[in-house]
């Protein structure tokens, strides 16, 4: 736009000013009297100097204004010359716009070179009443100074509207060309922005300049404008569009990098006892350690189209069109990220219906991707709402971004909760950690992205479901032990093998360990400032190892009781050591130890040895007692009694052979245990079974059945016993054969 047509609509603008002040002067300057110099920088500056010479005007009175002037938003600058007296109205205005902070002025500012084209923005000028609404307490003679001075320096633009309105409509229909045939793929972003702009600086000028209804003229550019303005607007929404939706590399399965929890984790998934568990501590870390998937920024040329797009329609008053289609494309965007991490939307009856095979695998698959859809979804969309934002109020960003993600985040936080408020069973305690502990994880961004102040229930929502899942932890624990207690078995466990229910709960508790940070705030009792002694007389460290010292108990009881199944005292002793010597062997190989301590081990140690020792006992003590010498001798007489003799080698190979074939059928899975066990009944068998048949084996020499009663050899002996505790039953009389 021309300097001259410019220089018109300002003197235009400021005529019409000293009129709304009853002004009718001439518009000539007084004899001997320099006029101001009045310069014009682009963006929308102007710069008026005061000459030194110019008189004061005295008897103006100034009132200062509690409104702010269009003059300002329109960018002047007042520069006072160096000899300007401190009573003219230059002062006075320039001190009055100091007092009401709107310019703030150093001695720098006085020396600005002046220099450039004219130019004017009227970007922040609001409609043609605008000078003559807020100017009324200015005081006349600035108003009138300036008048003069742009009378005298463009007297021969009388015309000047005139012709500014030609000049516009001949631009704006250029323009309105350009939007029509504007492609995507042939033209730069940029240059759509900058016709838009320029389109909605004609618009407002025109608005500016619209001095009666009687202009159809006027009015009908003006209309065109608008029109214009509306149909680039819609082109611009567009193109906002397709940018956002390529702002982001969209998130792909293979993108995400996290391990697999339901390979990896411990499966408590039985519902009852019955079944063995595998041995292995749940892999939660992988859960909750998933590794963060790497997004490719945003590219530089993107973003900043982005921003000058939303700057454009904020300028243009198409604000909330602007909101409305960025928070629809994030949204969509958002949408489609629950989608790639397949969150299904269900309400909270959905997730109470479910059976517990088909809630696991949804809960395994929920936690890594709660995560990944806080971390990297949220997160971008916060990042891209500050960025786009960024030249605006807070709220503007903050309105849009809980707009995108606050359905979102409540609807995963109802699934928790649904998970929190289920029944509870021991097999969903891990889950309900690892839900408990992302959530907890994810609070720190989440406080970030939706601080309370702004308005936001999602922290609440998120402290009432971490509450509910605390709350599970606690009653599902209370119903893990109930449910050792009373677990009751009709009939003995076969071949006092560890019992499925020890190494569950044993598993069980292990697994829990690791849990032992999340565990100890859940199940802490601010009114307990003391925890109970242990058993063994240990005072407990921890309300977890308090806990786990109970649950070891009540299994210990569930197994005595289990133990008098048995009519077999032996088998009964080989039961209660198999099992506490797998308790003892959990403990420690495993965090346990620092949960029940040295002291507890050493205890089991003993409880397990000593069953040991009333197994050989109660076991071999029969067969053993047919290689005393009492009773085989006449009283006085080193000769044995033939018939007793017999009987005793008789006696032997029957108790021996039944106690053999009894106990190859037994089991002692611990093989260390079993290889001692074994070296300790060598010892008190065969030793003593070789110094019998060495002394009276020759008093049978004579015998035809001798092989009757003397069956087998010492040697045979010892190789007989490595058989035992395999949980192979054999019979002597099939490996004679």
């Amino acid at each position: 736009m021309g300097e001259s047509i410019l220089a018109g609509m300002l003197t235009s603008m400021l005529r019409k000013a000293a009129m709304a002040h009853g002004k009718t002067k001439k518009t000539k300057p007084r004899k001997g009297e320099r006029h101001p110099e009045v310069y014009y920088f682009p963006p929308s500056i102007v710069v008026i100097r005061f000459p030194s010479s110019s008189r004061s005007r005295k008897g103006v009175e100034f009132e200062p204004s509690t409104r702010k002037t269009r003059f300002l938003l329109l960018g002047f600058v007042i520069d006072l010359g160096v000899s300007s007296q401190v009573d003219s109205p230059e002062v006075q205005y320039l001190n009055y716009l100091n007092s009401q902070q709107f310019v703030n002025y150093t001695e720098a500012s006085l020396h600005h070179p002046m220099a450039g084209c004219v130019y004017l923005g009227a970007s922040q000028v609001e409609g043609r009443h605008v000078v003559q609404e807020e100017t009324e307490n200015l005081f006349s003679g600035v108003v009138e100074m300036l008048a003069v001075d742009l009378g005298v320096r463009f007297s021969n633009l009388t015309t000047a509207e005139e012709v500014s309105l030609c000049d516009i409509e001949e631009q704006l229909k250029g323009l309105h060309n350009k939007i029509l045939n504007w492609e995507s793929e042939k033209s730069l972003i940029s240059d759509l922005v900058r016709d838009v702009d320029v389109i909605r600086e004609l618009s407002e000028v025109l608005g500016l300049l619209q001095s009666s209804s009687e202009n159809e003229k006027h009015n009908e550019l003006l209309t065109f404008a608008q029109n214009i303005l509306q149909m680039g607007m819609v082109r611009l929404e567009d193109e906002f569009v397709e940018l956002l939706d390529q702002c982001y590399q969209p998130l792909e399965p293979g993108n995400i990098s996290f391990h697999s929890a339901e390979d990896d984790s411990m499966d408590f998934s039985s519902s009852s006892f019955g079944e063995e568990s595998v041995d292995g501590a749940p892999c939660r870390d992988a859960v909750r350690e998933a590794d963060k998937v790497r997004i490719a920024p945003i590219q530089h040329g993107l973003i900043s189209n982005i921003v000058s797009i939303a700057n454009l329609m904020f300028r243009s008053n198409y604000d909330k069109e602007c909101c409305q289609a960025y928070v629809i494309s994030r949204k969509c965007a958002l949408e489609e990220c629950l989608s790639v991490l397949q969150i299904e939307r269900l309400n909270i009856e959905d997730v109470l219906k479910m059976e517990w095979e088909i809630l696991s695998s949804m809960i395994k698959k929920l936690i890594p991707a709660l995560c990944t859809f806080i971390w990297v979804c949220v997160a971008r969309e916060r990042q891209l709402c500050d960025l786009v934002f960024e030249q605006h109020p807070s709220s503007v960003g903050e309105s849009c971004f809980l707009d995108i993600t606050k359905s979102s985040v409540l609807q995963l936080l109802s699934i928790v909760m649904a998970i929190a408020i289920s029944p509870t069973t021991p097999e969903m305690l891990f889950q309900t950690l690892n839900t408990y502990e992302a959530l907890k994880d994810l609070l720190v961004d989440m406080e970030q992205f939706f601080p309370e102040d702004k308005g936001s229930n999602v922290l609440t929502e998120c402290s009432e479901v971490s509450a509910r899942l605390e709350e599970s932890v606690r009653r599902t624990l209370e119903e893990f032990k109930y449910k050792i207690r009373s677990n009751i078995s009709s009939t003995a466990f076969a071949r006092g093998d560890i019992h499925h229910l020890t190494k569950y709960v044993m598993n069980y508790i292990k697994a829990l360990s690791a849990y032992s940070e999340t565990l100890n705030l859940i199940l802490e009792d601010p009114h307990e400032n003391d925890h109970s002694l242990s058993g063994d007389g240990e005072q407990t460290s921890s309300p977890l190892a308090w806990h786990l010292k109970i649950v070891t108990a009540i299994l210990e009881e569930n197994i005595d009781r289990k133990s008098r199944l048995y009519q077999d005292d032996s088998l009964k002793n080989i039961f209660i050591m198999n099992n506490v010597c797998y308790m003892v062997d959990k403990v420690k190989g495993s965090e346990l130890r620092s949960f029940l301590g040295d002291e507890w081990i050493r205890a089991h140690i003993g409880k397990f040895r000593m069953h040991a020792w009333n197994y050989e006992r109660n076991a071999w003590s029969s067969v053993i007692s047919f290689l005393r010498e009492e009773g085989i001798c006449k009283h006085n007489s080193s000769t044995p009694i033939l018939s007793v003799l017999k009987d005793r080698f008789k006696g032997f190979n029957l108790a021996f052979e039944e106690v053999y074939k009894a106990q190859t059928s037994w089991i002692i899975p611990n093989k260390k245990l079993r290889e001692d066990l074994k070296i300790s009944l060598s010892a008190q068998l065969i030793q003593p079974y070789r110094m019998f048949a060495g002394r009276y084996a020759t008093h049978l020499d004579n015998d035809r059945h001798r092989e009757r009663y003397l069956k087998y050899t010492s040697n045979d002996l010892e190789e007989f016993l490595l058989d035992l505790f395999e949980g192979s039953p054999k019979s002597l009389q099939s490996r004679r054969k």
